[in-house]
């Protein structure tokens, strides 16, 4: 018996999710963001019977908890290293084409989040690296030390939303080499200031540009929603008013709006 591991990740929206899915028995689905395995747990532990579950994720430390998770339920449980940007892939050489429901779970879970030498958190001093997966080239340390004033002030801007990303930027290349996260975090803290109190670190926004450039976040995400209208089988209306509007602020071209259009016939 393997000894007991830690769980940190607790799964969001829950009860939610699983209404979305609505898992039915013999149905096959994939959880793009696996992380510990908390809402493909969930999945395979519904009155459902024979349900299958793809798992997929970067992150192989987190895989390996997923696994030790769901290893009660043998064969229903398949787990795949990889990105959700290549979903149709992993889903295809996997058997899970068609599948009755996909899940992405976005952002940077507890567990990278509490693991200093990931990079991701400003409070905790860690080489900087922010990658979701150890297969990735391209670290935060490159990007930081590496980029163009111009492109750094683009991505903090772009991803960021940080309204002084330029001048995040110059401090960034005039304080180059950075090595740590606690050296970022206090060269981006003085170039924003502290302002009012809001209750947010300074470095908040800059550390999560740099984390989705380095993961090319946004770029995967487009893929892996293109891939899932190939994925998915038609079988009912997924009508979400949050979910429409957001792919309707980032994808206006009529091409992309049909696709996305098209996903709404299955639970995502």
């Amino acid at each position: 018996m393997q000894p007991a591991r830690e769980v940190r990740h607790t799964p969001v929206l829950l009860p939610e999710v699983l209404d979305s899915l609505d898992i039915r028995s013999g149905g096959a689905y994939i959880d793009c963001t696996v992380g510990e395995g908390g809402h493909a747990l969930a999945v395979l532990d519904e009155p459902a019977k024979d349900t299958r579950l793809l798992g997929i994720d970067l992150d192989r430390d987190a895989l390996e908890t997923a696994c030790w998770r769901l290893e009660g339920h043998g064969g229903r449980a398949v787990l795949a290293e990889g990105s959700f940007g290549d979903l149709q892939e992993l889903a295809t050489s996997n058997g899970f084409v068609p599948a009755d429901g996909v899940l992405l779970d976005l952002g940077v879970s507890s567990l990278q989040l509490e693991t200093a030498q990931r990079g991701f958190s400003f409070s905790r001093s860690g080489r900087l690296d922010m990658r979701f997966g150890a297969s990735q080239q391209t670290t935060a340390h490159d990007l930081v030390n590496g980029e163009t004033e111009q492109r750094l002030a683009i991505h903090i801007y772009k991803y960021g939303e940080e309204r002084k990303s330029r001048r995040v930027a110059r401090a960034i290349v005039a304080a180059r080499p950075i090595e740590t996260t606690i050296e970022l975090a206090e060269v981006v803290s003085s170039a924003v200031g502290r302002g009012r109190r809001t209750g947010v670190h300074p470095a908040t926004r800059t550390f999560q540009a740099i984390r989705i450039a380095v993961n090319e976040e946004l770029q995967n995400l487009e893929r892996g929603l293109a891939q899932a209208v190939e994925v998915l089988r038609p079988h009912e209306v997924f009508d979400d008013p949050v979910f429409q509007r957001v792919v309707r602020d980032h994808h206006q071209t009529p091409r992309r709006c049909q696709d996305f259009d098209r996903l709404r016939q299955a639970p995502l």
